[in-house]
This record gives C-alpha cells, structure tokens and sequence, in this order.
C-alpha cells in the first residue's frame, strides 16, 4: 500500500505538496489520481520511473503549469507540488502504481493517462480542499 499525505484546507491561489512514499516506489512508475463522490477516479499527473523513461512526466490539461510532479528515489518519494490551486481542485487524491513494474503510467505516443485500473496498491488518499 502507498502513502499518500500532505493535504489540507487552503484558499483559492493557495500551494500544497503531497506526498507518496512505499518501499520499492523507485521501481515504479507512479501516478497521482484525485476523486470527488460520484465521480470516476481521474488521472492527474504521473511519472516515469527513471530507469524506464527517465521521469518523464504526464499532466492532465486541467492542471498543467500549475502542478509539477517529481521522484526522490533515495527516499522512496513523489511528491505532487500544487500551485494556484482552485475550487475544482477539491477531491481526495490518490497516489498508485502500475500493476507490473515494467508498465509506464501514460502514453507519450497519445498523451493519454493510462486508466484507474491499471494501478494497484491504492493506498486511503488525501482529502485536499480548496475554498473560495
């Protein structure tokens, strides 16, 4: 299971960083998810781990340029840094892994996150809230 902390109550604007931490991360591409009740569960950002793409990194549109998702293997961490973070940000977020080491956590062809159910060792999320 990942650990997944960091969040909190901020205002509009505000800045938060999350953080994922599990033994062995450093193997894995590892992605960020967030979910609001009775919604699907959306990919956020992700990963690469550095021996199989070299960290590269994936952002849905909806925070690109505003989030920015980094590794620090010798700790076993990434970390999500949340910048001018808005309402709509709101959510429990998620950090998780691909099912098999060896799968990356996007498409740098397409540019598509891959799909919720391609990761595994969800761990309880984070509730992140931004008020307005």
């Amino acid at each position: 299971q990942l650990q997944a902390c960091g969040g909190g109550l901020v205002q509009t604007g505000g800045s938060l960083r999350l953080s994922c931490a599990a033994s062995g991360l450093e193997l894995y591409a590892v992605g960020w998810f967030r979910q609001v009740p009775g919604k699907e569960r959306e990919a956020v950002s992700c990963i690469s781990s550095l021996s199989s793409s070299h960290g590269t990194t994936y952002y849905a549109e909806s925070v690109r340029g505003r989030f920015s998702i980094s590794r620090d293997n010798a700790k076993k961490t990434v970390y999500l840094q949340m910048n001018s973070l808005k309402p709509e940000d709101t959510a429990v977020y998620y950090c998780a892994v691909p099912l098999r080491s060896s799968w990356a956590c996007y498409s740098p062809v397409s540019g598509v996150a891959k799909p919720a159910a391609d990761f595994g060792s969800w761990g309880q999320g984070t509730q992140v809230t931004v008020s307005s």
